[in-house]
């Protein structure tokens, strides 16, 4: 069904059907539930937030290497849910820079993974980047940044220099 048309459909609603309907979804979708929770109270931010980075620090368990999936999907599905529900920029910077921090702590701990992995950690790097540079939180977040380099700093595949690459573009240094 197209926006349009349910605009229509729902128009032809009460406001008490629409209210029904409402309550209806959120006692019956976690998603629904969750965005509205956040949008009656946004004050939980920061604990919604570290909601998110549970489920990616799960991914890439570095207390635990053997329990954690490595599964990029899962940790950027985790990033996707919660810029859903339209968190502050900050908020949306924290978590999205928490990914490619927990994968390079991980190899920095337990040494290479597949290049494939540090593709992945490069993107999701570069996607934080560019996010806080678009929202002019890059000094902010500097020091967790760096952190980043320092942890690929011995890792294989050409990652440690591009990861370094990258933060000097976005941090205007030189090596």
């Amino acid at each position: 069904m197209s926006k349009p048309r349910l605009k229509k459909e729902l128009q032809r609603l009460t406001k008490e059907q629409l209210v029904e309907q409402i309550l209806d979804l959120y006692e019956k979708n976690k998603a629904v539930k969750e965005f509205y929770d956040f949008y009656l109270n946004p004050k939980n931010e920061t604990a919604l937030a570290e909601k998110y980075k549970k489920i990616i620090r799960k991914e890439f368990n570095v207390e635990h290497p053997e329990r954690g999936g490595e599964k990029f999907s899962v940790a950027k599905r985790a990033i996707s849910d919660f810029r859903s529900l339209q968190p502050s920029p900050e908020a949306l910077a924290d978590v999205m820079l928490y990914l490619p921090e927990s994968a390079c702590e991980l190899t920095y701990c337990y040494g290479d993974y597949s290049e494939q992995f540090y593709d992945s950690t490069y993107n999701n790097y570069k996607a934080a980047l560019a996010f806080m540079q678009k929202h002019g939180l890059l000094e902010q977040f500097k020091l967790r940044a760096e952190q980043c380099v320092r942890w690929a700093s011995p890792c294989g595949y050409g990652f440690a220099s591009e990861i370094a690459d990258l933060y000097y573009e976005y941090y205007n240094e030189s090596p």
